[in-house]
């Protein structure tokens, strides 16, 4: 039995505060799958998850969740480029096959301001919803980000402001459900999705709703 599972058993049943619990112990990456990895793939240094500039692709979770909360903290480096998939298969592309939540430096000067469309910049629904913007923090500052995927309705908290209230149901044009079929999944893994720049997590905790 991973520890995870332990983690979950245990908060179950000692009531743990606010019902979160850990996905990741800050030593190793117990818990977690790597898909299609590059060069080193993900890392847990001295207590950080770290997707290296020479590393990605896909570390997801061993347990799939359907509504849930998800709460933890990132730190970009000028021109990070990351993501969250949520309600993600194990194979496919996670933006269209389930849904990626972007983590991007959007201040830099690769994916600066005129470069990127809407719902492309950090917090959108990829290629989906745009969120707001003007809440993330510079690179080398850690932000606070908060998902909650209950039903239809996904939302974003980047350092306490809402930046994303979305009902996937206001998504009707015909020609982004059929490149999306994602958005009709019920549940699916959580990801990190590395894009070849340096990215690193920390406290990251989940709490499952009904």
């Amino acid at each position: 039995m991973g520890w995870v599972k332990v983690l979950f058993l245990l908060a179950a049943a000692s009531g743990a505060p606010d019902g979160f619990v850990p996905l990741f112990d800050g030593k190793t990456l117990d818990g977690w799958f790597v898909v299609n990895k590059t060069g080193p793939g993900f890392l847990a240094e001295n207590g950080v998850l770290v997707c290296p500039a020479d590393g990605g692709q896909k570390l997801m979770t061993e347990k799939e969740y359907a509504n849930f909360i998800l709460r933890f903290e990132f730190k970009l480096e000028p021109d990070s480029n990351n993501g969250i998939g949520i309600r993600a298969p194990r194979e496919g592309h996670t933006a269209t096959q389930g849904m990626e939540i972007q983590i991007l430096d959007q201040s830099g000067p690769l994916y600066g301001p005129m470069k990127l469309h809407p719902e492309q910049y950090h917090g959108s629904i990829y290629d989906v919803i745009p969120a707001r913007t003007g809440f993330l923090k510079k690179p080398g500052l850690w932000n606070e980000e908060e998902i909650t995927a209950n039903g239809r309705r996904i939302t974003v908290r980047l350092n306490g402001v809402i930046i994303l209230d979305a009902d996937l149901d206001m998504v009707r044009e015909p020609e982004v459900l059929k490149k999306h079929p994602g958005l009709a999944r019920r549940s699916g893994h959580i990801a990190l999705l590395g894009h070849g720049s340096r990215t690193e997590f920390r406290n990251l905790r989940i709490k499952e709703l009904p």
